[in-house]
């Protein structure tokens, strides 16, 4: 699979009945609490039509500052193409920082042309990834590398585990970053398909550790908490299943893991041969462990004809079962044990609802009015939820905002003439602010901000209450170590 499949993956869920005499009693119960408002800020672009958040793995696109980052179009294109670098409309792409009003461009390692930022954490640290101007001898694609950069400036290749490509999914506020890289160990079962075996990986001052795997091939690194406890998932042997339900077939068995203090810990799955932290859909979520090292995700049930998102605590892997229908999968969980995701309902189409599982409960947190799916996949330290929707599996509707028993579309909620449709939702910080897709109405989309403010500021809408919500069905439950080297100089693009 090739790297830019590892981040336009998120999908939407939950098809609800309308329910009016609901919805008039929410509106009543809201009458003495004020509707949510926000402004709208558009970071900008390098020239080219469009800008980008990058939703998967789900990364946290602005801190609690208010700065976020991003990658956006220039005017110039692709020299790679048709391998262009993550984004659809093949022109090169630059990684930026936004801060008080100011777009900055982050620029890429020396020989390369592309880059992105993914993750933004409390110290200013800035992670994505940067070509590096070689191609793969393997696979004849343009390599790309895991890369920092510093909030002086300055970026920091962080190198691979001797192979040609890297990818980062998650930091700390402690600049620890984790991964995954790949060797120069041929693997017919590699995560990316991409010939030689790929590792998880966490990053600290200079060095990059392989955090090994249970006992396959392959490794994937896919969240981090403050306490430099990782999860993610790992083949547990090299013999392939024909059926593996919806991860790919003829593979081995892969499990989630937590590594910790050096050693990987097998989190076991509800028996099936494919479970992961996070979602089967956003392939790794970097909010699926908190501080207390609660961990997220979704695995295969026995057969694999289903699969059910799961909470490990412990050495506890909890069933959060599902909103009626077969499936369920966790992309979040807060420090206060919060979890969101998407699970199925009753139905013949199986539509997905976004849902907020909380003291043992499955709540369904509904959809948009006209579209059949919902998929939370974020909530903050206030409770706060946000949204993607649309058509089941493909996305297509608006962002939503769930928040004191109320769901809001966003579009509802911003100025009448801000001239943006609100589509993919992508973080909201500890402070509220949400970072958003917005559409223009030419098509092009751009990178947005929506940050909270009082009633008093006449420039927002009034935010009626404009989804449709479902009854409240309840589910209860019953090593090694290397240092990096420096890759061998295969085929260079020489820059223009």
């Amino acid at each position: 699979m090739k790297s830019t499949k590892l981040i336009n993956l998120i999908v939407a869920l939950f098809a609800a009945l309308p329910l009016h005499v609901q919805l008039a009693a929410q509106r009543k119960a809201d009458v003495n609490h004020s509707h949510p408002h926000y402004k709208v800020i558009e970071m900008g672009t390098f020239g080219g039509p469009n800008s980008y958040f990058f939703s998967e793995p789900v990364v946290e696109s602005v801190n609690n500052q208010g700065t976020v980052v991003g990658g956006t179009d220039t005017g110039l294109p692709d020299p790679y193409a048709p391998n262009c670098f993550v984004v659809p409309d093949c022109h090169i792409v630059y990684a930026f920082k936004w801060k008080n009003g100011f777009l900055t461009d982050l620029g890429a390692l020396p020989q390369g042309y592309s880059s992105t930022a993914y993750w933004i954490n409390e110290s200013g640290l800035i992670m994505g990834n940067s070509q590096n101007g070689f191609i793969d001898p393997i696979s004849g694609l343009p390599e790309q590398v895991a890369v920092l950069w510093q909030e002086g400036g300055g970026i920091i290749d962080l190198g691979t585990l001797s192979g040609s490509f890297s990818f980062p999914n998650a930091m700390n506020n402690r600049g620890q970053v984790i991964g995954l890289a790949q060797n120069t160990v041929p693997d017919p079962y590699s995560f990316l398909n991409l010939g030689t075996e790929t590792h998880g990986f966490v990053w600290q001052d200079g060095y990059m550790e392989d955090l090994g795997t249970l006992g396959g091939p392959d490794s994937w690194a896919a969240a981090i908490n403050e306490s430099s406890e990782i999860a993610g998932w790992a083949y547990i042997n090299s013999t392939p299943n024909a059926d593996n339900g919806v991860c790919t077939a003829n593979v081995p068995t892969q499990d989630p893991f937590l590594w910790r203090n050096g050693e990987m810990i097998d989190l076991g799955t509800f028996g099936g041969t494919c479970g992961v932290v996070g979602s089967f859909a956003n392939a790794g979520s970097g909010g699926a462990i908190n501080s207390q090292g609660q961990i997220v995700g979704t695995s295969n049930l026995a057969g694999n004809q289903a699969h059910h998102a799961f909470l490990w605590n412990e050495g506890a892997l909890t069933d959060l079962g599902t909103l009626g229908g077969a499936n369920s999968e966790a992309y979040w969980i807060n420090d206060a044990g919060e979890i969101v995701g998407r699970a199925d309902v009753p139905g013949t189409q199986q539509n997905h609802h976004a849902f907020l599982w909380k003291h043992g409960k499955m709540r369904d947190l509904g959809k948009a009015k006209g579209w059949p799916c919902s998929t939370a996949i974020d909530i903050n330290s206030q409770g706060q939820v946000i949204i993607d929707t649309g058509i089941c599996g493909e996305g297509g509707g608006p962002g939503l905002l769930w928040e004191n028993g109320v769901t809001y579309d966003l579009n509802t909620l911003i100025p009448p003439h801000s001239g943006f449709y609100i589509g993919n939702v992508n973080y909201i910080n500890d402070r509220g602010d949400i970072a958003v897709t917005g559409i223009l109405s030419n098509g092009d989309q751009r990178d947005l901000l929506l940050i909270p403010v009082g009633d008093g500021d006449d420039s927002t809408n009034n935010g009626p209450v404009t989804t449709e919500v479902s009854p409240i069905p309840i589910a209860r439950l019953p090593r090694s170590v290397s240092r990096y080297g420096q890759f061998s100089r295969r085929t260079s693009v020489p820059k223009q």
